[in-house]
């Protein structure tokens, strides 16, 4: 079987890797020549634990290679972001324009997976849109939706391991897609018919968002109450049937903090607490902003000089590269701009550098600043040991044992 991927992102590439580690051959398609230069030579261009050994052994291998244009396939997988347009509007051109790349390929037979994140009916517009282009295909191609279920850090073993949905635009499909996941995904298949299929993957985040807007939003209460969340939440969650979250400096991700919006957008009236939770969650992010210009403000009334401030984090989450839509990124950016005759140190200890910020090595930021803002609870700054002789303000919680 050969499977082509459009797409060698967080999702496509780690996907592609596993499926050619599982005797699939894979053609990776992407509109970077950097991507594929990179993977062709047996590397990763994502920071994953793992993935870097598996790419070179199935480049090695032959079983994977990379390239800017598909080839005739078995299966074609869409892989490509789906980003906004203008006021939090879905835009699935980048899913419609790898779909219109694979239609002089298709073949009779041949199974189409959307994996993108889409608005509910997507899958039906590609379908539409293929046999448009392609009325030939009509009742010869198998066509269907699989959203991915990853957490970044943990691709590898989730990718094998967790449960997918698999929706058809009929039984057929969705058993044919079934059959090509059966090959390297060992949690259990569950299928549906593809609207369901779209709309459980953006369920699935939307609730998430909601129980971190709770999480958030009781921050917010208890900073105001003189209380220390971390307690209050870990005695609460003492009771058999309450689990909440924990809070931070907002949500990010192209997961939790986008896919709401896919439902906000088209039932707006319907979508109260999802929509709720979206306006709390970044407000969170303003309310840290907030926070550390007024600490930076005391610190100069204080000691008649201007604060060092450390910046600790840019992820969207602990211990990974990922900076999308991260809330450390919104807030770290809005306090330079706001404050920017202040000292800065930024850190981030999982990229190498970043083309905005200048970045400091934790322990060096953490020794030589005034003001610590932790706004990610990586790993190495758990190390840190706590000082009285600086402004700690903890939104992640590296501190709360």
């Amino acid at each position: 079987m050969k499977a082509c991927f459009m797409g060698l992102g967080y999702i496509g590439l780690p996907t592609a890797i596993i499926a050619a580690v599982n005797d699939i051959q894979v053609i990776g398609v992407d509109i970077n020549p950097e991507v594929i230069k990179t993977v062709n030579e047996g590397r990763i261009h994502i920071s994953e634990p793992g993935l870097q050994d598996l790419c070179n052994k199935v480049v090695t291998g032959g079983q994977l290679k990379a390239s800017p244009h598909p080839e005739i396939s078995d299966v074609y997988l869409i892989v490509v972001p789906t980003p906004f347009k203008g006021d939090h509007m879905p835009d699935i051109s980048y899913v419609e324009a790898a779909t219109r790349t694979v239609i002089p390929y298709l073949k009779e037979g041949d199974l189409f997976i959307i994996e993108s994140t889409s608005p509910v009916g997507t899958t039906e517009k590609m379908e539409q849109l293929i046999l448009t282009e392609r009325p030939d295909l009509k009742d010869q191609i198998n066509i269907a939706y699989c959203p991915e279920r990853v957490l970044p850090g943990n691709v590898i073993y989730e990718l094998e391991n967790n449960d997918r949905v698999i929706g058809g635009i009929n039984e057929v499909s969705t058993e044919k897609a079934k059959l090509f996941y059966k090959q390297f995904v060992k949690g259990e298949l569950y299928t549906t018919n593809a609207r369901t299929a779209e709309m459980c993957k953006l369920t699935e985040n939307a609730s998430r968002d909601v129980q971190i807007a709770f999480a958030n939003e009781l921050s917010i209460i208890c900073d105001k109450s003189g209380i220390n969340i971390w307690e209050l939440i870990e005695l609460a969650n003492r009771h058999p049937r309450v689990n909440i979250l924990q809070p931070g400096s907002g949500v990010g991700g192209h997961c939790i903090a986008v896919d709401p919006y896919f439902i906000t957008s088209a039932f707006p009236m319907e979508s109260q607490i999802i929509g709720k939770a979206r306006e709390i969650n970044n407000y969170k992010a303003f309310w840290c902003a907030e926070k550390i210009e007024k600490a930076m403000l005391e610190f100069e009334l204080a000691n008649n000089r201007k604060p060092v401030v450390a910046m600790m984090g840019l992820a969207f989450k602990p211990n990974i590269d990922d900076l999308r839509e991260s809330p450390a990124k919104y807030i770290t950016t809005k306090v330079m701009q706001r404050k920017h005759d202040a000292d800065f140190l930024i850190v981030e200890p999982n990229i190498r550098q970043h083309k905005v910020f200048k970045l400091t090595p934790y322990a060096e930021a953490y020794e030589n600043a005034d003001i610590i803002a932790f706004l990610v609870s990586h790993n190495e700054f758990k190390s840190l040991p706590r000082r009285d002789d600086k402004v700690i303000l903890d939104f992640s919680g590296v501190f709360r044992k």
